[in-house]
């Protein structure tokens, strides 16, 4: 996309000018920036750009230190009007504004609101109000809070509204969640495989990491890291883990085109929506961003969707990589563009060799 080659040229070049425009968020870091942070370069694969600070939080990424991009901004504009609008949602969670009580706190018509928040930020406000109080719940449970007091403090109105979400918004109880993940049993194993290495974990209830990399440390540290409380075990064998390690194994290596595996992840319901809609692209085809939006019935979702891919915790079976630019190329990909593209090439060759 020509917008994003002029906020990479900004972002080479730190341009201060370009600060309030845009930020710039690094996968391997998890932190967004900036387009004049002095901190060093990341590579081009690795890096993702949010209109506002407040949709590369929605993505999970955490403010640079350095250069804080939350306190830059433009004059008046529609971007500023966006993330006033963001202010007001997250300063009254508690009991979260209406979509008329808002525009007259930006004043901005509730029609156009709706239209340019969800046109910036890929979600509606009401949308952006849940996904903070989701947010600001995890916090407070990763805190030591007490669940009935953490669902009260962030607005839920009663605890079975709450419980009701919990198995698709935090992938676990939230009494399981603020504890990090006790009594979870999660098993994992790191193998070889055509990309590298692979690692792959679960849960008795399915699979909750599938990861490439080449190096084991960082592939276990990130795991380790979204459950420190778990009974964390490689190489164990409590689940089915090892039937579920030979199907992805046989996937990537061309013998199994189709894998259906059990998962057990945390997601948003957005997310979960753009997931089954990538499980739904046939092997060897691809889809563009904005093709994947226009299915879900959001045409104007595009960056969401993207982000959703970004986010996708359980890569080849959930085939992100099928997702591409609109102009063909690539566009990103979590573990890297010469992974995405070996994949893509590799369903390309099985499906000619089938039509022969």
């Amino acid at each position: 996309m020509r917008e994003e080659e002029n906020y990479w040229k900004a972002v080479l070049a730190r341009d201060s000018r370009s600060n309030g425009t845009f930020v710039y968020a690094v996968r391997s870091t998890g932190i967004y920036c900036n387009p004049s942070c002095p901190s060093r370069r990341p590579q081009r694969n690795q890096v993702l750009f949010f209109p506002v600070p407040e949709a590369a939080e929605q993505a999970g990424f955490r403010p640079c230190r350095r250069c804080q991009p939350k306190e830059t901004a433009k004059p008046e504009s529609q971007v500023e009007l966006v993330r006033r609008a963001c202010r007001y949602i997250e300063q009254n969670l508690d009991s979260p504004p209406s979509l008329a009580s808002l525009s007259a706190q930006v004043h901005f018509s509730p029609y156009h609101l709706q239209r340019v928040f969800k046109r910036i930020m890929g979600i509606t406000p009401r949308q952006y109000a849940e996904a903070c109080r989701l947010g600001r719940l995890k916090a407070q449970l990763k805190d030591g809070e007490p669940v009935t007091r953490a669902l009260y403090d962030v607005g839920y109105g009663s605890s079975s509204r709450l419980y009701e979400r919990a198995p698709s918004q935090l992938g676990m109880t939230p009494t399981a969640y603020r504890r990090g993940g006790p009594g979870m049993d999660i098993d994992y194993t790191i193998v070889d495989c055509p990309l590298g290495r692979l690692l792959v974990a679960a849960t008795a209830k399915g699979i909750c990491a599938v990861s490439l990399g080449d190096d084991d440390t960082v592939l276990e540290s990130a795991l380790f890291s979204e459950y420190p409380a778990a009974e964390i075990n490689r190489d164990g064998d409590g689940v089915n883990l090892s039937q579920w390690v030979n199907a992805l194994m046989s996937y990537l290596n061309g013998q199994q085109p189709h894998i259906d595996l059990p998962l057990d992840v945390q997601a948003t319901a957005f997310q979960w929506r753009v997931w089954k809609e990538l499980q739904a692209i046939p092997y060897g085809s691809t889809r563009s961003y904005s093709q994947v939006a226009r299915a879900l019935g959001q045409p104007k979702a595009t960056r969401a969707v993207a982000r959703a891919c970004a986010t996708n915790p359980v890569s080849l079976v959930i085939p992100c990589h099928r997702v591409v630019r609109e102009d063909g190329t690539l566009g990103g990909y979590r573990w890297g563009l010469e992974r995405k593209q070996q994949l893509l090439a590799q369903e390309a060759n099985v499906n000619s060799i089938k039509k022969r």
